[in-house]
């Protein structure tokens, strides 16, 4: 079972309506007593909105092709996702330089492990709390400290699999 008392196989479920996904954050941010500034908000929209891992320099055109959209849009968009890693609303692929929006923002910063299809470029947020806590014990075991985990599973997603099966 998942983190949630569910497991995830939609990669969708948290993005159906992008400005439903902000005022969950909002909510959360008002419950954490944390500040959701125009800009942060903005950038968390276009990152749910995306509907796929989306990447920071795509943001930066998204944010300058916008409205309002100042000279220094990078610095701000970078301080915006660095807020919203820091406190959970979204996740950073590493091997994709590509951020998601988190399946739960209501809940602290946590590591999950992420699937992410090399053909589509759909990631599912997988929620498996057994996965992160037995990587964990299992480094510990070894007299490891970690303090930060990031595992990113690449492959086919089901659609592209069928896909290809169809195909040969």
């Amino acid at each position: 079972m998942g983190l949630h008392g569910h497991d995830c196989i939609d990669p969708h479920h948290h993005v159906h309506d992008a400005q439903g996904f902000v005022d969950a954050v909002e909510r959360a941010c008002r419950q954490r007593g944390l500040r959701l500034t125009p800009i942060r908000a903005r950038v968390l929209r276009l990152v749910a909105g995306a509907g796929r891992p989306v990447k920071a320099y795509d943001l930066l055109d998204m944010v300058r092709s916008g409205e309002g959209a100042g000279a220094d849009a990078p610095p701000t968009v970078y301080r915006a996702l660095d807020f919203l890693l820091a406190n959970g609303f979204i996740h950073k692929l590493q091997s994709v330089n590509a951020f998601v929006a988190c399946h739960h923002p209501d809940s602290a910063q946590h590591s999950v492990p992420f699937l992410i299809c090399n053909r589509c470029h759909n990631a599912v947020e997988l929620e498996d709390a057994d996965v992160v806590a037995s990587l964990d014990e299992r480094a510990r075991a070894l007299g490891f400290v970690p303090q930060a985990q990031t595992l990113e599973v690449h492959g086919l997603c089901a659609r592209c699999a069928q896909q290809d099966g169809a195909a040969g």
